[in-house]
């Protein structure tokens, strides 16, 4: 279909045919399966945990490890803010996080030890775990997760805040899991370096956002690659996203002791400048993204599909707060919610193709997102 820069016209009779659906969210076959199995495979994992440290400890524990996730999930609402995932889907990536790329990583390191590690080389088995296998093995299982969700929920996953939102989940899930065995570890051989708290401070208030940030990259490069509408491609931008994954990975871990001598100098000379980075470069993506979502929305304000103003309450933050306190006060909140949706997803559909990178459903998903938008409209302004 030939690549076009206009957007389509509006129907001239009221309210427009719909010979489409719009896209629906990720809540099909394939996403309960991989739920099912995603909470399976954590119940496996807990089930181990129990086994060692024992049921009553793994609980604690776990409650203690919700400390670094609470500031983990309210760091990725934040990044999410401006175009919400699926709840449903942001749980498929916590959860294989915590559950599926945790067992992967105890089901195949020894494996992997086996395979690469050189007892007669210069690095000893610690060091090896650390620097090599864990960066490697451990941003693997995570990216599968990342990969997963990129196939499964094509409908939302189209940009690199998207990619960075659900690498992040699944790294606060992953993270959430080695805390428990950090922890537990530490409680078991409280003689250990620094014990308990100490390894609660340093992985729960010091570095919680670490294994966020690592798979934030996976996602990112994804993220891209369904932008740029060049899905096929996915092997080479998820191979892009995991080397910067396993490098930042790599420096965190080997860090102390390779490059460094002390951990704190370590932490504030490159670790807290890299983090206040990487939370520059979110901010300028969002504001990337309102952008973009004005340029493109006002491509259906010429052709008749959406009135200046809507552009501006749905392109603007101060358009979308006034926006909800008018639906919060006429009880429209739901429907508000499923307008603005469809913007969004509309605005990255017609980013593509008037860029020239539309995938093959892209012009009639386009059709399908105005059409749904205006129904939507419609059913909003009646209170339906």
């Amino acid at each position: 279909m030939r690549v076009t820069s206009h957007a389509p016209q509006p129907s001239p009779h009221g309210s427009p045919a719909d010979p489409w659906s719009a896209p629906a969210p990720a809540t099909g076959r394939s996403l309960t399966w991989a739920l099912v199995a995603a909470t399976a495979l954590l119940l496996v994992v807990a089930w181990f945990l129990s086994s060692v440290f024992g049921t009553g400890t793994v609980l604690w524990l776990g409650a203690l490890a919700m400390v670094p996730l609470g500031l983990c999930l309210a760091g990725l609402r934040w990044v999410d803010r401006w175009d919400p995932e699926p709840r449903s889907v942001l749980l498929l990536g916590l959860l294989w996080g915590a559950g599926a790329s945790v067992a992967a990583t105890l089901l195949f390191g020894d494996a992997f030890t086996e395979l690469f590690f050189d007892p007669s080389g210069s690095v000893d088995l610690d060091t090896f775990g650390s620097v090599v296998q864990a960066p490697i093995l451990e941003e693997l299982a995570k990216g599968a997760g990342v990969l997963l969700v990129f196939w499964i929920n094509r409908a939302h996953f189209d940009g690199p805040l998207d990619g960075i939102v659900y690498g992040g989940i699944v790294g606060a899930g992953f993270a959430f899991t080695e805390n428990i065995l950090y922890f537990g570890a530490s409680h078991v051989d409280p003689a250990g370096p620094g014990g308990l708290v100490g390894v609660f401070v340093l992985r729960g208030l010091f570095s919680p956002f670490a294994h966020v940030l690592f798979t934030a990259w996976t996602g990112y490069a994804l993220g891209l690659c369904a932008a740029r509408g060049r899905r096929g491609h996915w092997p080479l931008y998820l191979v892009l996203g995991l080397l910067p994954a396993m490098a930042g990975h790599f420096l965190w871990n080997g860090g102390v002791g390779i490059f460094f001598d002390d951990f704190l100098l370590f932490y504030f000379v490159l670790q807290v400048p890299l983090f206040i980075a990487s939370v520059i470069a979110v901010v300028l993506l969002q504001r990337a993204e309102q952008r973009l979502t004005a340029l493109r929305l006002d491509e259906y304000r010429v052709s008749g599909w959406y009135t200046e103003a809507e552009v501006a309450m749905l392109a603007t933050s101060a358009g979308r707060r006034k926006a909800k306190a008018w639906a919060a006060a006429n009880s429209r909140t739901r429907q508000m919610k499923q307008f603005t949706d469809t913007a969004m997803r509309l605005a990255a559909v017609r980013q593509r193709i008037a860029t020239g990178h539309p995938t093959a459903a892209d012009h009639a998903r386009e059709l399908a997102l105005l059409h749904h938008g205006h129904r939507q409209r419609v059913q909003m302004l009646a209170g339906t």
